[in-house]
């Protein structure tokens, strides 16, 4: 008896089975499908996946994207939004150079690593320039303007900018302190960030550009008549921008 209940739930489990197989092949049967139905398949088992990206992804963007959107509306309306608290603290200095000072600065990159060693910020981007000397007419005459060098130094937290005029016994130092909302502004911008933070706006900038290509597939459900309106709306907004950006 037991024997044959297991037989009966064996071939009844068979039954739906093939029941499964029929519904999904359609009237071709377990056997096979045509063409069509295949196709039908391909495109089902790729619209799942499809959406499994797109859902994935939307996460990710909503877990920092929030990030960069509140920092984005505070960057856009800075000049209507009446917020108390300023964004950098700014002041102003004078570093003199010591004794042996104009004979250790030797070039611009030894500038910034005396900067560095003295305010003790250990800048995250370092930018450096240098104006050679030339002559410049001031007050009718012809005088020879030393060289100049410029040194940035920038961290989501702070900024510092320096110049040294080559000959003098000082540095002019601009140093420009953030507040938490400059930090998030400063962070929005990647300014001063590391390069792991820079990699990690670019995954959401790659995670936007993704959800507007999966987006538009899943709209369209891969019909014909859709893809080619997608395709045509996308030329045309390309050579829009195209035409925008030659002209500018």
């Amino acid at each position: 008896a037991h024997a044959g209940r297991s037989a009966a739930g064996a071939a009844e489990c068979g039954v739906r089975v093939l029941e499964h197989m029929s519904a999904v092949l359609g009237p071709a049967g377990a056997a096979g499908a045509t063409p069509k139905q295949k196709t039908h398949r391909r495109s089902v088992v790729f619209l799942r996946w499809l959406r499994k990206v797109h859902l994935w992804v939307g996460l990710w963007g909503a877990a920092v994207g929030l990030l960069f959107g509140v920092t984005g509306i505070l960057l856009n309306h800075r000049a209507v939004l009446k917020i108390p608290v300023e964004k950098t603290i700014q002041r102003s200095i004078q570093l003199a150079l010591p004794d042996a000072g104009q004979s250790l600065l030797t070039d611009v990159n030894a500038l910034a690593a005396w900067l560095q060693a003295q305010l003790q910020f250990q800048g995250v981007q370092v930018l450096s320039k240098t104006e050679p000397a030339r002559n410049v007419i001031w007050a009718d005459r012809e005088v020879m303007q030393p060289a100049r060098w410029t040194v940035r130094l920038h961290s989501p937290q702070r900024g510092v900018n320096a110049e040294y005029i080559v000959g003098n016994r000082f540095v002019t130092v601009d140093i420009q302190d953030a507040t938490p909302i400059g930090t998030l502004t400063r962070l929005h911008m990647a300014t001063g960030a590391n390069a792991f933070w820079v990699l990690l706006s670019d995954t959401i900038a790659a995670g936007l550009i993704v959800l507007c290509f999966t987006g538009l597939l899943l709209w369209s459900r891969l019909h014909t008549l859709r893809l080619a309106g997608i395709a045509t709306s996308m030329g045309a907004l390309t050579s829009a921008a195209f035409f925008l950006w030659s002209s500018a």
